[in-house]
């Protein structure tokens, strides 16, 4: 099962959803919209218990990207979900250390391994 819309790509592997952005910026409110839609219109329909949130070739973001993330992992706590996120940019990951968000978010070098401990766990 695979659905593409809006700059992300929405597939299930090893019963994990995986919600890979398909576009190197997200940097308007427009676009975060754009992107957070179809993910938050995923996880109404599906309830993913799992989901990797795949940032493999997303070079820049704007902090309402946080916020997304944010309201992702609020929505799968709420049923005792849980979300990671995999091959984020080194120069990207650095706004997660310094909003602190590097505690709460675990991080995976690639979606095959963030898939695989999921798949795990």
């Amino acid at each position: 099962m695979s659905e593409e819309k809006a700059g992300v790509e929405i597939t299930v592997q090893q019963g994990v959803a995986v919600a890979a952005f398909t576009v190197a910026s997200i940097s308007t409110t427009e676009q975060v919209v754009t992107v957070a839609r179809p993910i938050y219109d995923f996880i109404e329909e599906n309830r993913p218990s799992k989901m990797v949130i795949d940032f493999a070739g997303l070079k820049f973001f704007s902090s309402e990207v946080l916020g997304m993330l944010l309201t992702v992992r609020t929505k799968l706590q709420s049923y005792d979900g849980k979300v990671v996120i995999s091959a984020i940019d080194p120069q990207l990951h650095r706004v997660f250390k310094i909003t602190n968000l590097d505690k709460i978010f675990e991080f995976f070098p690639d979606q095959k391994s963030a898939v695989e401990a999921m798949d795990r766990n």
